[in-house]
């Protein structure tokens, strides 16, 4: 008996995906490449992306010294992913899945975004090199996040792009 509340209690503590909540809202607003506005939910940032901001800030960095990508494409990037949520998301109804962090510390709920025909956009946006994987943080598809980028890179598209 003893061994079996071990193993739960391990599988709970260490399998985020285990507290999965799911929520579903028309999305309503496109702030920028990783963060939207979704009907009787509010503000939702993209778990497990990040995208270039529409400014230049601290986050250009992270781009420089790790990939040399500069500002100015770090620039179009940002209006490009913004135009391409547009496009793809606004006034449409969207799942929303969740780990065990909820929220992020603005609040934001932290969530997978599912596209009426199954899709997930996180992916998509790093599929077609519109994002990179957010480093900071485990989360439940972040091997599968790094294979998508990787497939980005190697075929230079996006923020890959020469």
């Amino acid at each position: 008996m003893k061994r079996l509340v071990l193993i739960i209690s391990l599988l709970l503590c260490c399998t985020p995906a285990l507290f999965a909540a799911e929520y579903t809202g028309r999305v309503s607003w496109i702030y920028d490449g990783d963060t939207l506005q979704v009907d009787g939910i509010g503000r939702v940032r993209l778990l497990g992306i990040d995208t270039p901001e529409a400014k230049g800030s601290s986050r250009d960095r992270f781009y420089q010294n790790n990939f040399a990508i500069a500002p100015k494409k770090l620039r179009q990037i940002s209006q490009q992913v913004k135009r391409f949520n547009i496009d793809t998301t606004k006034g449409v109804r969207v799942r929303l899945v969740t780990e065990a962090q909820e929220h992020d510390k603005h609040g934001r709920l932290l969530a997978y975004l599912y596209l009426p025909d199954g899709r997930q956009l996180n992916r998509i946006l790093l599929e077609k090199g519109l994002a990179t994987v957010f480093r900071s943080y485990q989360f439940s598809l972040k091997d599968d996040f790094f294979t998508a980028e990787n497939s980005a890179r190697s075929a230079k598209i996006g923020l890959w792009q020469q």
